[in-house]
């Protein structure tokens, strides 16, 4: 299927600027076939959801041909579908029905590792000398036979293998499954444009582009510096892992990427209104690689770091300090943001393990990402409120929680099946027997179907706040300007055109009161919250919000 028989999208280049992308994990999304695991089928059929919440855009997990040892970020053939998700025809009437109800469809692009299955690196690990015994990081061992540098896996432990045919040591980031793919090549940078056009002529309208900061290393294999304790944070890898301890100059963030990225950026531009976000993984530079690849118009149209992805609680300076720090490191950038993804602890067990009032608390978290400049990620389960599953050792399926347990317990947590119907077998998920990871029995209690029309329900807010989020533009395209700190109570205006917007939320478990800028306001109804208003004074219950215009 070309994109010429699939029902076109308004022409928009600009769509994706503050736009709000659903991510849907595949693998716990909906099951259509009874195996207890998700797939394109599923996913096809509970469109109709993303649709009513108001979401612009879909991003969808990877469901490329995969040995599965880190659940499809391993890929073993980017231009085929695993048996698992479907096949190629079921992905193509997944984007007709999406471009039928108006959404987007943005697909997870793995191209700084490849899995040690695919017949690149089989035929790379071969011999020295094949025609692709280049095309991934291949180094030989010191003198004493140890690995050519002090690299690390983020997975843990060094980030060499040792290969016995080629007598040599191959690098991988991750799993040592996950082969990192040279991409000083140009031979490999053409294979991997090439599939990107692949999946473009079958209608994606863009792209995800994980790990995108680790696609070069450091041609000379230089040792990464140790890093002081007072620099470490937990951002992107947890605080037990070894991987904090360094400065990771040389087996990532190197400089060739810009080139490369521009190289991407072409192949988009040469079909109407993609657009792509790429994940940046660094817990010391990451804003500034993000300001790096998304300057000058020509790489990527926006990029995240991990600022609210970490366990720093959300305060009203961190909000502000974060937002300043990124209008810092990147003036022409734009960032994607979002509290909860398939990496990270669900944001309401993170921030929100003490809160009494979970719904309203999820209510007032979810307003305040739609308020921020930037596009918005929402990961399914989110608007449900769901709280992160506590899963049994036994039970783990993530290899990286298996590593590090019970010290850290890994990402299955965040990745359990959706609910749909409470009192359907697997919560209205499978009709299977046993699903791939469990469902949490207090999941059941806030499925879709015990939310949905039900006045003030977290759901409910949601397809509320973004409706309300629609009928002002400032929300989506404006700049943002803080003002000073009163608490609990962060407030904030939007401004894009001539509409100025106020944002007033109580992030904090009392009532509130907050001041508003002087000038004229006019309070604004729709979004869910209520406040009560005496001059340019707002009263606000715990975790309230508040909305005004300027007149």
């Amino acid at each position: 299927m070309t994109t010429s028989s699939i029902p076109s999208q308004t022409p928009d280049k600009d769509w994706w600027r503050g736009a709000v992308i659903y991510q849907i994990y595949p693998r716990s999304y909906q099951d259509s076939n009874g195996d207890g695991i998700g797939d394109l089928k599923g996913i096809t059929s509970r469109l109709q959801h993303v649709a009513s919440l108001g979401a612009d855009a879909i991003w969808i997990s990877p469901f490329f041909k995969s040995p599965m040892k880190d659940f499809g970020y391993d890929v073993s053939d980017y231009r085929d579908i695993d048996p698992i998700f479907g096949d190629l025809a079921d992905f193509d009437a997944l984007i007709a029905e999406a471009h039928r109800l108006g959404i987007r469809v943005m697909i997870d692009l793995v191209i700084s590792h490849s899995s040690d299955k695919h017949p690149w690196f089989v035929e790379s690990r071969s011999s020295r000398d094949n025609p692709k015994g280049d095309w991934y990081v291949w180094a030989d061992a010191k003198p004493d036979g140890t690995p050519p540098n002090n690299w690390l896996s983020i997975f843990g432990g060094t980030a060499w293998a040792w290969d016995p045919t080629r007598m040599q040591y191959y690098m991988h980031n991750f799993l040592t499954s996950q082969p990192d793919l040279n991409l000083h090549n140009p031979d490999v940078q053409d294979a991997l444009l090439d599939m990107t056009r692949f999946w473009l002529e079958r209608g994606v309208d863009g792209f995800r582009l994980d790990t995108i900061n680790f696609y070069f290393h450091d041609k000379l294999l230089r040792d990464n510096p140790s890093l002081a304790p007072e620099r470490r944070n937990a951002s992107t890898a947890p605080a037990v892992n070894p991987y904090n301890f360094q400065e990771h100059l040389y087996d990532k963030n190197r400089p060739e990427n810009l080139e490369f990225l521009k190289r991407f950026r072409a192949v988009m531009e040469e079909f109407p209104a993609i657009a792509a976000v790429g994940e940046v993984g660094d817990s010391q530079r990451g804003l500034e690689i993000v300001g790096e690849y998304t300057s000058g118009g020509d790489k990527m149209h926006m990029c995240y770091a991990f600022e609210f992805l970490a366990p720093d609680q959300l305060t009203p300076a961190r909000v502000a300090e974060v937002q300043h720090a990124f209008a810092a490191a990147a003036p022409e950038g734009w960032a994607c943001w979002a509290f909860s993804n398939h990496d990270v602890v669900r944001h309401i067990s993170r921030w929100g393990a003490d809160v009494a009032d979970r719904d309203a608390y999820a209510k007032m978290l979810s307003s305040l990402l739609m308020s921020q400049r930037g596009s918005v990620c929402i990961y399914q389960g989110e608007e449900l409120g769901l709280t992160e599953a506590d899963i049994a050792f036994e039970d783990l399926q993530d290899p990286y929680g298996i590593q590090f347990w019970p010290e850290f317990k890994g990402r299955d947590g965040c990745r359990t099946p959706m609910v749909w119907e409470e009192n359907a077998p697997q919560a209205g998920f499978s009709t299977a027997g046993t699903t791939w990871l469990p469902i949490p029995q207090d999941h059941r209690t806030r499925a879709v179907d015990t939310q949905a029309g039900r006045d003030g329900s977290v759901m409910e807010h949601y397809r509320r706040f973004l409706a309300f989020r629609r009928l002002h533009p400032a929300f989506a395209k404006g700049g943002i300007a803080f003002e000073p700190a009163q608490g609990n109570v962060l407030v904030f205006t939007r401004e894009h055109g001539n509409e100025r917007l106020l944002c007033m939320f109580n992030m904090g478990a009392m009532p509130a009161t907050g001041r508003m800028p002087e000038g004229d306001w006019e309070t604004l109804e729709g979004h869910g919250f209520e406040a009560r208003r005496d001059g340019n004074t707002i009263e606000l219950p715990a975790w309230g919000g508040f909305f005004a215009r300027a007149a």
